[in-house]
This record gives C-alpha cells, sequence and structure tokens, in this order.
C-alpha cells in the first residue's frame, strides 16, 4: 500500500507540474493572446489594446512572477524612454519630411519624373513599387510605401487591386530596414548586439527573396511566366541593385541607410536599363501620359530633403571617425532601472537619426520655399497625426520590458525551446512575423520578440554569433508578416479607394506570406551552421 500510495503521489506531482508549467506559460503570453484577440478578434483600436496589454503584464509580473512593485514602475519608465529617443523621434522626424514634401509639392515632381520614364507597366512597377516603395520604406515606413506607390500605379491606369498587391510584396523585405533602420536599431538597443551585425545577417536571410521579388511582381503583373517576357535583364538588375548596396552598407555603416542605398541605386539601375535596353511589349504598353518638363534643377530640388538625409547620416556614421567621435560626446547615461539585469539607459542628443532627419527637413523646406511658420504647422499635424501611434509604441515598449525584467519572457523562451528543441531557430522567423501580423510594425514585433529569440536560442546553447543569427531573423520575419498585416492590407485598400478589397488583398497575401515564411525559416535554420 505504501508503494502504491508513494507511485501515486509521484504522479500527481508529476501531473500538477505539468500544468502548472502549462498555466505558466499561458500567463507569460497572456499579453500577447490579448493582442491577438482584441487586435484580429474584437477589431479594438491599437492604442486601447496595448495599453491593456501592458495593464496585464504588470498585473502578471508583479502578481504571479513576485516582481517588486518599484521594479515594476522602472520597466515601465524605461519602456517610456526608449519609445521615445530614438524611436518616435525618428517616426515623427520621418513622416514630417514626406507630409513636407507634399506640402510643397515636391512630391508631384518625384511623381513626375518617375512615371515618364517607360511606357511599359512593368517596367513602371518595378520602377515605383519596388524602387520608389523600398526609398520610402527607408525614409518614412509606416505604410507610405504601400500607399503613395499603389496610388502612383492605380492613377497612372493600372488596374486598382494589382497596384497594392504588387506593392505589398515589395514592401515585404525591405520593412526591417523601415524609418531609417528603426526595427533593427530597436532590437539591437532590446538584445545588445551591434545593430552592423544585425544588420548584415538580415540582408543575408533576406538576401535570395530579395533577388526574387522583381521576378515576383512581374509574374504577379501578367499573371504568370509569359509576362517575363523581355524583362529578364530588368528583373536581374532591379534585384541586384538592391540587394548588393544593402548588404555592403548594412556590413559597413549599418541599418540605417542599407535599403535606402539600394532603393535610390534599384531606380538609378532600371532608369538606365529603360533608357538603353527599352522594353515595348504591346501588352503591357501603357497610354501615353502628360508630363511637364523637368530641369535637373527642379528635381535636386524635389530630392532634396531625401539628399540632405543621406549625406547627414552618412557622414556621421562610423564611415567618418573624427565627426562620429565627436558628435557621439553629447550623451547622457541614466539609470532608470536599477533591478538585476539592468544598465543605464543612454540618451544621445545629437548623433542620432531622429534630430539629423529633422534639421534636412528644415534645411530642404526652407529651399523648397516654405515659411518656418508653414513648416511648423506641418509638424504640428504630423505629430497630431501620430499621436495614437505614440501611445501603441510606447505600450508595447513598457509591456516588453516589463515581460522581460519580470521573467514573463524567459518562461515563454523556455516552453519553446523544450517544444522545439534544437530545431527553435526554425520557427524564429514566423515569431517575428507574427508580432507584425498582431502590430503591423516589425519595430513592435522586434520589441515583443526580440529578447525571447535570444534566451531560447541561449538555451539550446548556441554561441554568440548564433544568437545574434537568431534575433535577427525576428526582423527578417517581420518583413513576411507585414504583408498580411491587417494595417498594411487596410492602408493599401485606402489608398486605392476600393470598398471591399481588403479580403481580396489578404487571400492574395497569404498565397506570398505561407512559401515566404517557410523558406526564411529554413534559411535560418540551415544558416546557422554557416554563420556559427
Amino acid at each position: 500500500m505504501p508503494v502504491i500510495e508513494k507511485c501515486g503521489m509521484e504522479l500527481f506531482s508529476f501531473w500538477f507540474i505539468r500544468r502548472s508549467g502549462k498555466l505558466m506559460f499561458l500567463l507569460a503570453l497572456s499579453p500577447i493572446l490579448w493582442l491577438v484577440i482584441a487586435l484580429s478578434v474584437i477589431k479594438m483600436p491599437a492604442w486601447k489594446a496595448c495599453l491593456a496589454a501592458l495593464a496585464i503584464s504588470l498585473a502578471a509580473g508583479i502578481g504571479v512572477w513576485n516582481m517588486e512593485t518599484v521594479r515594476a514602475i522602472e520597466s515601465v519608465l524605461e519602456g517610456v524612454a526608449l519609445a521615445c529617443w530614438p524611436i518616435l523621434l525618428v517616426i515623427v522626424a520621418a513622416i514630417f519630411t514626406y507630409n513636407l514634401t507634399l506640402h510643397t509639392k515636391a512630391m508631384d515632381t518625384i511623381k513626375d519624373m518617375l512615371t515618364s520614364v517607360s511606357h511599359d507597366k512593368r517596367v513602371l512597377i518595378l520602377l515605383i513599387g519596388w524602387g520608389f516603395g523600398g526609398f520610402l520604406e527607408g525614409m518614412a515606413g509606416f505604410g507610405t510605401a504601400i500607399a503613395v506607390p499603389a496610388g502612383m500605379l492605380a492613377g497612372i491606369g493600372i488596374n486598382p487591386i494589382l497596384s497594392v498587391s504588387v506593392c505589398l510584396i515589395a514592401n515585404s523585405v525591405p520593412t526591417a530596414y523601415g524609418s531609417i533602420g528603426i526595427p533593427l536599431v530597436t532590437l539591437a538597443s532590446v538584445t545588445g548586439f551591434d545593430p552592423m551585425q544585425l544588420a548584415t545577417f538580415t540582408s543575408l536571410q533576406l538576401g535570395v527573396l530579395t533577388l526574387l521579388c522583381p521576378w515576383l511582381m512581374v509574374i504577379v503583373t501578367g499573371g504568370g511566366l509569359g509576362s517575363l517576357r523581355g524583362m529578364t535583364m530588368m528583373c536581374l538588375g532591379a534585384g541586384l541593385a538592391f540587394f548588393l548596396p544593402e548588404f555592403a552598407l548594412s556590413m559597413f555603416v549599418g541599418p540605417e541607410l542599407a535599403v535606402v542605398a539600394g532603393a535610390i541605386c534599384t531606380m538609378g539601375t532600371i532608369v538606365f536599363l529603360a533608357k538603353k535596353f527599352p522594353v515595348n511589349d504591346p501588352e503591357f504598353a501603357m497610354e501615353d501620359q502628360a508630363h511637364a518638363k523637368i530641369t535637373t534643377a527642379q528635381g535636386l530640388n524635389a530630392c532634396l530633403p531625401f539628399i540632405l538625409i543621406f549625406f547627414f547620416l552618412l557622414f556621421t556614421s562610423k564611415l567618418v571617425p573624427p565627426i562620429n567621435s565627436f558628435l557621439m560626446q553629447f550623451k547622457s547615461a541614466v539609470p532608470i532601472y536599477n533591478g538585476e539585469g539592468g544598465a543605464p539607459y543612454t540618451f544621445v542628443w545629437i548623433n542620432t537619426p531622429g534630430v539629423l532627419i529633422m534639421l534636412a527637413a528644415f534645411i530642404a523646406g526652407a529651399k523648397q520655399g516654405a515659411s518656418f511658420g508653414e513648416m511648423f504647422g506641418v509638424l504640428k499635424k504630423t505629430v497630431n497625426g501620430l499621436k495614437f501611434t505614440m501611445v501603441t509604441i510606447i505600450a508595447v515598449i513598457a509591456t516588453a520590458k516589463v515581460m522581460g525584467y519580470s521573467g514573463m519572457t524567459g518562461q515563454i523562451a523556455d516552453t519553446a525551446v523544450a517544444a522545439t528543441g534544437t530545431a527553435y531557430p526554425l520557427i524564429a522567423a514566423f515569431l517575428g512575423s507574427v508580432g507584425t501580423y498582431i502590430t503591423g510594425s516589425a519595430t513592435s514585433s522586434c520589441v515583443l520578440f526580440g529578447k525571447l529569440q535570444v534566451i531560447a536560442s541561449q538555451a539550446i546553447g548556441a554561441n554568440d554569433t548564433v544568437q545574434a543569427w537568431v534575433a535577427a531573423a525576428n526582423a527578417t520575419g517581420a518583413c513576411a508578416g507585414k504583408m498580411i498585416s491587417p494595417l498594411s492590407i487596410a492602408i493599401g485598400s485606402a489608398a486605392i479607394g476600393v470598398k471591399g478589397a481588403d479580403s481580396q488583398l489578404l487571400a492574395f497575401a497569404v498565397k506570398i506570406y505561407i512559401p515566404f515564411v517557410i523558406f526564411m525559416g529554413a534559411v535560418v535554420y540551415f544558416g546557422q551552421v554557416l554563420i556559427g
């Protein structure tokens, strides 16, 4: 009888531990599960859902993981600090620059220059959707890279649904570098890895898909492989011109200008090929558009904000050590979270992308004829238009900090590793895509899951290099998730003004997303051997 009782007690203990382990996992995951339900099922506004997620994380962190209340408050404050400087500063500055080009009519000049390059629909889709869309993602992000190119393509007579579809594909791979590289910069802040290392790994993981995107866009344009007729050189050039500069800048400068440089080289390559080797297929010919004659001076003036941003960021980077080291002196390290694992948070006051972008925008705006009163008016409207986005990002980052410091993220990582073992890297990119699907933001995805990726890779015994490789997979996966994000699809649908297009666009995007994310998982899994 004692033996039976002992066995019974052991079985009960095993059952209880397993049940309690599952319960702890669900509690640790509760803020993210809430976001899935609130945003996908209840359709609650993102800022409200994220504030509620923060409250849930605090309740779980303090009530279940025994986090001290003062430490919980400190973790929230550190999240607010990270959100405001540099993340929100970059976002506001980037969107302000774009809005200012609309105000000064510079964007109209840029649009006219782009649409005058070719009469072939496929060439224009690559130039505007892939090249210009990538440029807008790198400079501004937050939907501009879908809304503006899709609106332009639909405006010149291309089928509206097709216009958004190709822009969803085009916007996938540049997403990790959006808004002057803020997703990867944020991922570096969350994980502690060098942003150049993360940017280089992300570029490598996305390399094949970056090269394939132009081909896929042309195939979708014509509805089959036949649409590639006469476009081999154009697609090859568009892919290589995007990937090679992106990879080079990722490795030697960092994430901030990688996609911007790739997009500029891509647009230049497409224009060169369109003029030197024109494509004249009657099946894809567009009607002639009326174009105003634009001089070189007018074109440079229209592009001035982006030119200045490029040079400001380039010459203050590590490529120019004297300027970089001088400006990096102006910073303050402030202890915010004082618990275990905490470190002083550093505010870089001048050599941060948001400040440099803002400076470039004001200089270019003045040159384009806008008064300071007008520019401050545009800035005020920009901030007002982003107020809910600001609340969302602050709440998401604060939630991630609470989950990380309390031990909730570690619990999720432990369970994920227990379920997958050494195969965990296979699902790393998928997790990143889920984060972007939920929030619509690669930055938020990197905040939610970035630290988890590192903890999980540590648990399977990965060295530091492989840990960075797996962390980069979060940004890689975020690119796939951007295609199917309800926010991206809503922006695209609004840009073309077609009611009821959302379901049609989602059905299309899912067909691209599934092979994309499976391929990304394979690249991350097998690539860790080469990297490590």
